[in-house]
């Protein structure tokens, strides 16, 4: 019978394999820096390509997309764990069912004895499936009659060489038939052809008892296992992606609706507020899409409020204007009006013409619609107020004024709390002073105003006829004059101007008639530690 050597078979072994002699490891290379910039460039390239691709596409893509990726990745990771782990289980029964029969025919002696492995049949050993060898310490193969042999190799070798308890097993691929098969070698003791080792077991030689089966059924298995794993992953992925396609899809329906009601409001400026169903985060959204539309009709009602209020009181002082220019030029072509005649005309265009231009200041301040005042700065509320009675009582000598005023620092806007406070003492001034009423020539005051200051409340109290119960719900509206306000002097705005200062520094204005005198306003504001830059 011919002999094979260790060396005919190529192995694949588990575990690494020892050379027979190792060659010295060769000193590292230095990374070449332009190859590391490459390398950084390339994946910084990849990024920017990634990233942009994500922005081109829908968020209903996206959410298909990332519901595909995340199921994909599950499926692989699964599908990977549950390949290694029937892999693994498959080898480790099939190494602990070799080795067993291996150590069991070690042990009875059958398949050690050499007359007999080399002249019964391996069928009628019971060895059909299996390819069996003795591998002698010299090196030595030997197999069974009709059968090839099993691969040996070093490892083999050593197992015959050492005699010791272990055994040796490994994935061994032969060239000649493209096949692998699973290597076991135990250690055995084999008797030489023709020779009664039960008689005389000195003759007993040390060696290996080799077994080997093909991996092709157990290939055949993984192979099917994988296609299962790929196709039901590949359903899988294609599942979470139509799921995915489906959530979204009845996901983003309503923000599909809120982009289509805001597309129409920016074509129509119809500011009618759009169903809302649910308290998820997109109802929320759309409730305040809904808010936001209400805060610009209201926003747009009182502008176009308004614009019209200010045509129409902006028409009485230019008609009374252009009047008096008029009759100015007619008398002129007739040759003139009396000095004192013209004095007065010109005096009245100029009083007009004062009233104009306050109307118009106080139109602009009221088209400022900002919820808050820009630019605050810490003030003194005890100096506005002291600024605003000094101005007021020069315009008005025949008042007494009774001030009194603590400290109060505010965070705000000083021009225009001065304003409101000039407008609250204004109109105490007005109606303190009775219709027709002069300076008395015996230095006797002909009104009365009292002005407090206490804990950031401001109360202005005149001496006045008061104000209607049916007028107190109004005083505070633009352009609204009651009826006895209309024989005086003014535009009503100026208690507007007061509570539109108020609310931007986060305060209240309110009116209302005082016991045994005349309207009472208070305005109060927080304090400056209390408030929010």
């Amino acid at each position: 019978m011919s002999q094979q050597h260790p060396q005919d078979f190529p192995s694949y072994a588990d575990g690494p394999q020892q050379p027979a002699q190792q060659q010295p490891p060769a000193p590292p290379q230095p990374v070449a820096n332009g190859n590391g910039n490459r390398v950084a460039a390339t994946a910084a390239r990849t990024q920017t390509w990634w990233n942009e691709t994500l922005h081109k596409l829908s968020l209903h893509a996206r959410v298909t997309l990332l519901a595909a990726v995340a199921v994909g990745l599950a499926v692989a990771i699964v599908s990977v764990a549950a390949y290694i782990t029937v892999r693994q289980q498959m080898y480790q029964n099939l190494d602990n069912s070799l080795t067993q029969r291996a150590v069991q025919a070690a042990q009875k002696g059958v398949l050690t004895n050499l007359t007999i492995l080399q002249n019964v049949p391996s069928d009628a050993l019971g060895l059909s499936d299996i390819r069996v060898g003795v591998l002698g310490a010299d090196g030595e193969q030997y197999g069974a009659a009709h059968s090839p042999l099993p691969p040996m190799g070093s490892d083999e070798l050593q197992i015959a060489r050492s005699q010791g308890d272990q055994a040796s097993v490994r994935t061994v691929g032969v060239r000649s038939t493209s096949t692998h098969f699973r290597v076991v070698a135990v250690p055995a003791r084999f008797c030489p052809v023709d020779t009664r080792c039960d008689l005389e077991p000195d003759f007993l030689q040390p060696g290996a008892l080799v077994v080997a089966q093909s991996l092709g059924p157990i290939d055949q298995t993984l192979h099917n296992l994988g296609i299962v794993l790929w196709a039901f992953g590949l359903i899988g992925v294609i599942g979470a992606a139509l799921a995915g396609n489906a959530v979204a899809r009845s996901g983003l329906r309503p923000l599909a609706r809120l982009t289509g009601a805001a597309e129409h409001v920016a074509a129509t400026e119809d500011l009618k507020p759009i169903p809302v169903t649910g308290t998820d985060e997109i109802s929320r959204l759309a409730m305040a899409f809904n808010a936001m539309l209400g805060a610009l009709a209201q926003s747009r009602d009182r502008q176009r409020r308004l614009v019209g209020d200010a045509g129409h009181e902006l028409r009485t002082p230019l008609t009374s204007v252009r009047t008096n220019l008029d009759l100015l030029a007619q008398a002129d072509k007739r040759g003139g009006l009396r000095p004192e005649d013209r004095q007065q005309l010109l005096d009245d265009v100029r009083a007009q013409m004062d009233e104009l231009t306050q109307l118009i200041g106080d139109l602009t301040e009221l088209a400022r619609d900002t919820p808050q005042v820009r630019n605050a700065e810490l003030i003194e509320l005890s100096n506005v107020v002291q600024d605003a009675v000094i101005k007021v009582r020069r315009r008005a000598p025949g008042l007494e004024w009774d001030v009194q005023l603590t400290p109060f620092p505010v965070w705000g806007d000083e021009r225009l709390l001065g304003r409101a406070v000039m407008n609250l003492l204004d109109n105490a001034a007005k109606y303190s002073v009775p219709d027709g009423a002069e300076q008395r020539s015996d230095g006797e005051p002909v009104g009365h105003v009292t002005v407090r200051l206490l804990d950031g409340v401001l109360t202005v109290t005149d001496s006045g006829p008061g104000i209607a119960e049916a007028d107190l719900p109004h005083v505070f509206d633009r352009f609204y004059r009651s009826s006895e306000a209309r024989s005086r002097p003014g535009s009503g705005l100026g208690l507007a101007i007061v509570k539109h200062a108020a609310e931007q520094h986060g305060g209240m204005i309110y009116a209302r008639n005082a016991p045994g005198a005349g309207a009472q306003f208070t305005l109060w504001l927080p304090h400056a530690a209390t408030q929010t830059r």
